[in-house]
């Protein structure tokens, strides 16, 4: 049963406190998605540059993501394990590319109390270097392969421009790291992986996403391939919403993890990372939420029905007590919150519609009279009385309909803003009257890429996987194209 009553640990029962009036999204949408973070109380800022304090309520929520997803995870034969947030120095700098890639976001330990550490110690960007020094002691033969591993943890990279979620010095994730004994079999945990993420993002968060191939250019440092899901958000910018890296053999020459093959030699591994972020909860807040604040898609929701009990007398307020416990024992297979605060009806419901509960549950003396409450939809503001035999299947019903419905509201909103292109200056033209995902020939030449990306601010974000072979002609230079890419501006 996941009931709570009384006061959540996220909010304080502060009898003059009111719901403030929200920065409108249309009227900025940075303002607005601060606002709502703050004001729902997700996250707050902490005294730390670029960190944040993830509260209950935005605890909760990453919580409720981390389990669908580590399901999922799991579901793939993968087995999570923890390594450790220190790094030496001289494990990251065995791959050239690698430190090159991450150098100006790492953060160093120098010193253990008073003295002077004898090697520099990196507080973890992500976690190859350890991995594979430790793959390397585990693997020796074919029998030991593959190796599925995941973690959850903490990762650290010095941004120079930070965001609530979207991007911050320390970030919650998971990475996967898995060694496989083919290439063949890399690639397939790959797309594997990548398949994973969308039906996630897709199917949990109501996020729609295109999966595709990263540019060489924009490949993760010291992978062969790097695969993408790409969101978009309604200010028009990308959102690197999950990436999948095939790393070919490139890290395990590097730190030497070779096995013994059925055919008696010795040969190296191939080996694949994969994560998601809680820039995530960034993206859901983004793509969903309105002028009254979060719009949560049930599946995630920290509650998802908020009952809010309504009387006037002490008389009506034991009526609708004694009613309140029918409703809370149907509602028993829900996360549900039952709201006895003594703000008034109207502050509650605004303070719901605010955090996002995909159902508000009103009870009022003349629901109890004819027994029923009344549901009112977050994401339509619809309202219907249902009775109490009726209201568990009533609201499982519309809490599948909200999640369906919020998935489609998105894409059409996505598709909508997915503009074809035929040349630079339709491009730009298009990126500045209407901001989103631009799709244009491009003839695979970096030197091509790096010219849009400076003259426009907009890159390529992934060669869709669902690419159509179409003859046309690069927006840049007008050499021939076999099919068109996704560009856009990101965050």
């Amino acid at each position: 049963m996941a009931e709570e009553t009384g006061t959540l640990a996220s909010m304080q029962p502060e009898t003059a406190r009111f719901v403030e009036r929200l920065t409108r999204k249309s009227e900025d949408i940075s303002r607005w998605y601060t606002d709502v973070i703050l004001k729902a109380e997700l996250a707050d800022y902490a005294p730390v540059r670029g960190c944040m304090v993830i509260r209950p309520y935005g605890y909760a929520l990453w919580e409720n993501m981390q389990r669908l997803l580590d399901e999922r995870i799991k579901a793939t034969g993968h087995q999570n394990a923890y390594f450790p947030l220190f790094i030496p120095e001289s494990l990251l700098r065995k791959e050239a590319e690698h430190v090159q890639g991450f150098a100006p976001q790492v953060a160093w330990v120098t010193h253990a109390g008073d003295e002077e550490l004898e090697e520099r110690l990196v507080v973890r960007p992500t976690s190859e270097a350890i991995i594979g020094t430790m793959y390397a002691r585990w693997i020796q033969s074919w029998r030991d392969l593959p190796v599925l591993i995941n973690q959850w943890c903490n990762v650290v990279r010095w941004e120079k421009r930070t965001f609530l979620f979207l991007r911050t010095t320390e970030f919650l994730w998971q990475e996967g790291h898995t060694a496989h004994r083919t290439e063949e079999e890399a690639q397939e945990e790959v797309m594997r992986i990548l398949g994973v993420y969308r039906d996630f993002v897709e199917n949990d968060l109501a996020v729609p996403v295109i999966p595709g191939r990263k540019t060489e250019q924009e490949r993760f440092a010291g992978a062969k391939a790097t695969y993408t899901i790409e969101a978009l958000m309604p200010d028009g910018r990308a959102l690197q919403a999950g990436t999948s890296h095939n790393l070919g053999q490139h890290f395990a020459k590097v730190f030497d993890i070779t096995f013994l093959d059925q055919d008696g030699q010795r040969k190296y591994v191939w080996q694949t990372s994969w994560g998601v972020s809680t820039r995530l909860i960034g993206g859901l807040i983004l793509v969903h939420g309105d002028d009254f604040g979060l719009k949560l898609p049930p599946k995630i929701a920290p509650v998802q029905l908020a009952i809010v009990p309504i009387f006037r007398t002490e008389a009506e307020r034991a009526t609708v007590a004694a009613f309140v416990e029918q409703v809370q024992r149907a509602l028993r297979d829900y996360r549900i919150f039952t709201d006895w605060r003594e703000q008034t009806p109207g502050w509650k419901f605004n303070e719901w519609e605010l955090r996002g509960a995909p159902l508000r549950v009103e009870v009022g003396p003349r629901d109890v009279q004819q027994g029923q409450v009344v549901l009112v939809r977050r994401d339509t503001r619809a309202k219907e009385a249902v009775t109490l035999e009726q209201l568990p299947a009533r609201a499982g019903e519309l809490l599948a309909l909200i999640q369906r419905d919020m998935l489609a509201q998105a894409r059409a909103w996505r598709d909508e803003h997915t503009t074809p292109v035929e040349t630079l200056a339709e491009f730009e033209e298009v990126l500045e009257a209407k901001p989103g995902f631009l799709l244009a020939h491009w003839c695979g030449s970096a030197e091509c890429e790096t010219a849009i990306k400076e003259k426009t601010r907009a890159t390529i974000r992934c060669i869709p996987l669902d690419q159509v072979p179409e003859e046309g002609r690069c927006i840049w230079d007008g050499r021939p194209s076999n099919g068109r890419v996704l560009f856009a501006r990101s965050y």
